[in-house]
């Protein structure tokens, strides 16, 4: 097991919940690209298919965590702009 890659993950993984939670709160798109999200998705998946061909270890499931995290943000992020849409549609009736 790499100890440095766990602080790493551990450490990006600390942002996501609060990111989350700022998502359902705020019902806004401010401040997020869904473009960067997919980004780091696919930067997950690509660490996590590395850890199940070369180092299968306990760090992968530190990578599933995060995917699941900002999978999570990218998902409030649709469901956001689709609230923020209805409500320029809504105003400029």
């Amino acid at each position: 097991m790499s100890i440095l890659e766990a602080i790493m993950l551990l450490c990006f993984g600390a942002a996501w919940p609060f990111s989350i939670v700022r998502s359902v709160r705020s019902k806004s798109t401010n401040g997020k690209s869904l473009v960067f999200l997919i980004v780091l998705i696919l930067g997950y998946i690509a660490g996590i298919i590395n850890k199940l061909l070369y180092h299968n270890d306990i760090v992968l499931y530190l990578y599933i965590l995060n995917l699941i995290m900002v999978s999570t943000d990218a998902i409030l992020w649709i469901r956001n702009k689709k609230l923020e849409c209805k409500q320029t549609r809504q105003s400029s009736l």
